[in-house]
């Protein structure tokens, strides 16, 4: 019977611990979700094929990670049209965001498709470029471009005394288009510094090459490549070295990439090209999508110094990585 007392007694204990467990996890259930809910972030950049856009998603990618949260990453690979399809496909997926460098700065096609997705209410954040319908962005991310252009065209200035430039340009993004700008209103007004070709190379490697062979074939004779961007640059030397061109040419980028910052150091075959900061970028977008989503204020158009990259200084950096 004493037996018998003691074991009911311990099973009413137990019941008893075993209640009040389960009625605090109710509580706590109530009061703090166990799993808040995930938030979820799209990112599309032009083209994953360059190492910038890798740099700048890594950035984003380790912060979502901390939150807890889910990033979808496509590649339209510079196509417009894939782009807008992966934009739809984030609406579908109900993300609250989408990090977007757009393929073509004034792409109506890009612009309607972002608009439905912040009808929707999803935020939109613009990185590594502007949209020409600056309305439809919520936060835009870029470096200072025209800087970028003003910076290689004053050292050039130093460096040249007289120049037959060619320019490589990527017509349908805003941001190479400012740094284009920021070279030619800085020579404006020097007339022994003048544009003897401009040719389209989307920013790639494999597209500026044979542009720049094209450009020798013709016989048009030049002494300086401008070009928006280190892949656009390297692309160019590839060409003139295949060429064996005899006389000296000063070529001049923009990124600070390692592979630009490697033969900027260990060469003489690259003039300057000015540094960007991927990683920067990358913090500074996701910081402000964050803030966003959880209702604070944000600036809209946050803008990142570069800075020019030469023999005199090259030393001073890390030439293994970006900025």
């Amino acid at each position: 019977e004493i037996m018998l007392r003691k074991m009911n007694g311990r099973y009413l204990v137990s019941l008893l611990l075993g209640l009040l467990l389960v009625f605090g996890i109710y509580i706590q259930y109530k009061m703090v979700p166990i799993v808040s809910e995930q938030r979820k972030i799209g990112t599309t950049y032009m083209t994953m094929n360059n190492a910038f856009y890798k740099i700048v998603n890594a950035e984003i990618e380790k912060e979502v990670a901390s939150h807890g949260d889910i990033l979808y990453t496509r590649d339209p690979a510079l196509s417009v049209n894939k782009q807008c399809e992966q934009i739809q496909s984030f609406i579908d997926k109900k993300v609250d965001a989408i990090i977007i460098n757009p393929v073509d700065s004034g792409s109506q096609k890009i612009t309607t498709a972002l608009k439905k997705a912040r009808k929707k209410g999803i935020h939109i954040i613009v990185v590594d470029s502007q949209l020409q319908d600056s309305q439809v962005a919520d936060v835009t991310v870029v470096s200072d471009n025209y800087r970028a252009g003003v910076l290689d065209a004053e050292h050039m200035m130093t460096t040249v005394p007289r120049a037959d430039i060619l320019l490589l340009e990527h017509k349908d993004t805003l941001s190479a288009v400012d740094r284009i700008d920021g070279f030619l209103d800085t020579i404006a007004e020097h007339p022994q510094y003048r544009i003897v070709a401009r040719r389209e190379s989307k920013g790639q490697t494999e597209i500026s090459m044979p542009a720049v062979h094209a450009v020798i074939e013709e016989g048009v004779p030049f002494n300086v490549v401008m070009a928006l961007n280190d892949q656009s640059a390297i692309g160019a030397l590839a060409a003139i070295k295949e060429k064996a061109l005899s006389h000296k040419i000063f070529i001049y980028g923009v990124d600070g990439s390692p592979d630009m910052k490697n033969l900027l150091r260990n060469t003489d075959e690259i003039t300057a090209t000015v540094a960007q900061s991927p990683v920067d970028m990358g913090a500074k977008t996701i910081q402000s999508a964050y803030a966003m989503l959880d209702g604070q204020p944000v600036e809209t158009v946050i803008t990142i110094p570069v800075a020019l990259l030469d023999k005199t200084n090259i030393e001073t950096v890390d030439v293994e990585g970006w900025q």
